[in-house]
């Protein structure tokens, strides 16, 4: 895998940081989670992570991070600004100890700036992203005449998780040409812009109305979700015209009928009316292998048995029965494997081993233990 023998620290946080780890270590990083209390935040993305349980508030456990930190090659910090310093435990002094430490720092509004030590969630970060005419990207999301509709987590994902993972690949390559490590401020709002890019050139072409008026937005006919007979819908996106001409010929409908740009309103109202007379199934026969642009929406069980993502073995069961997604994207070189897809490991449960590697004896083990600067669930294993 093409990130074997790259160690990364994990302080265990909210979903941001989970999965920007998730992200390395389906690539081959071998990842520690850090948990700093015994109540620590349930993480769904934690399998094939090792866990280990550090009071990083005493004396003691500062000491235990920072040799955790000497010997890894990658610190994902999932704070506000200013935590780890008040801890002791900040870039400063972590990089003089280990000069080819990379720390991402991975928050909601970056190291600075004046919301920077504020408390947020996806939601406020993708308000306050700019857009044209100062509108956050928030603004573009939801139906006409109603209020934003925010997409659950979007940014906290794709701004957050997956812009911090391409901060660390980029310092990890950078080290090999200067050999040491770096700060990486990746903020989920400044990274949610960065992924808007597009929406940001586009505004005139395909933004100029309104929420809920544009051609991407569910403004057209053509580019909408209908129901069908049975209660469930058909995605349709036949944005150009050769593939408008398909769709209206699948749907029996002649360019007088159902012109591309007409009224609109009046157009959306015919295909209301033609998805109801079939099922979703029988639709998807008519449309199947057609380039009219028109797919299934499917629920997360049925997506996972669709013929496509079936052929290309896209999700599999975990060991907790739950469907998820193989690693993507795909390295000739290095296929996708099952590897992580077992159960999380329990809060601390490689405290022992991982410490153990570190030069730390079993009487040092049992006494940190005993002091409370180092925990697992099963106390009685020390």
């Amino acid at each position: 895998m093409p990130l074997k023998g790259v160690k990364v620290i994990e302080l265990a946080g909210l979903a941001p940081g989970p999965f920007c780890g998730k992200i390395l270590l389906d690539f081959g990083a071998t990842v520690i989670k850090v948990h700093k209390m015994v109540e620590s935040i349930p993480d769904v993305l934690s399998n094939g992570k090792k866990s280990v349980g550090v009071n990083l508030k005493s004396k003691e456990g500062a000491e235990v991070f920072q040799k955790l930190c000497g010997s890894a090659d990658v610190l994902i910090d999932p704070f506000r600004k200013g935590v780890l310093e008040k801890l002791g435990l900040g870039p400063e002094e972590l990089l003089l100890k280990n000069p080819k430490l990379i720390v991402a720092r991975l928050s909601g509004f970056g190291q600075n700036g004046h919301f920077s030590s504020m408390a947020g969630h996806d939601i406020n970060y993708l308000a306050i992203t700019a857009f044209c005419f100062l509108l956050g990207l928030l603004s573009m999301y939801g139906w006409r005449g109603k209020h934003p509709i925010p997409p659950s987590n979007f940014s906290e994902f794709a701004g957050g998780s997956l812009i911090c993972a391409l901060g660390i690949l980029l310092a990890l390559f950078e080290r090999t040409k200067t050999g040491t490590g770096q700060v990486i401020d990746s903020n989920i709002t400044e990274g949610i812009s960065y992924v808007g890019s597009w929406l940001m050139k586009s505004k005139n072409t395909f933004f100029a109305e309104s929420r809920g008026n544009n051609l991407l937005d569910g403004g057209t006919h053509f580019y909408d979700v209908y129901e069908t007979k049975d209660g469930k819908f058909m995605a349709v996106g036949a944005l150009e015209p050769q593939f408008y001409n398909e769709l209206i010929v699948k749907l029996d409908f002649s360019p007088e009928e159902l012109p591309q740009l007409g009224d609109f309103e009046e157009s959306r109202i015919k295909l209301q009316n033609k998805f109801k007379q079939k099922t979703q199934q029988e639709w998807c026969e008519i449309f199947d292998l057609s380039d009219a642009c028109v797919t299934p929406v499917l629920t997360l069980e049925e997506a996972s048995k669709h013929r496509h993502n079936s052929d290309r073995k896209s999700f599999l069961r975990d060991c907790d029965g739950d469907i998820m997604p193989l690693p993507a994207p795909r390295l000739q070189k290095n296929p996708p494997t099952m590897d992580n897809f077992q159960s999380p490991s329990p809060l601390g449960e490689h405290t022992i081993e991982v410490l153990s590697e570190l030069g730390y004896s079993i009487d040092q083990l049992r006494l940190l233990a005993a002091n409370g600067v180092i925990w697992n669930q099963e106390r009685s294993k020390y």
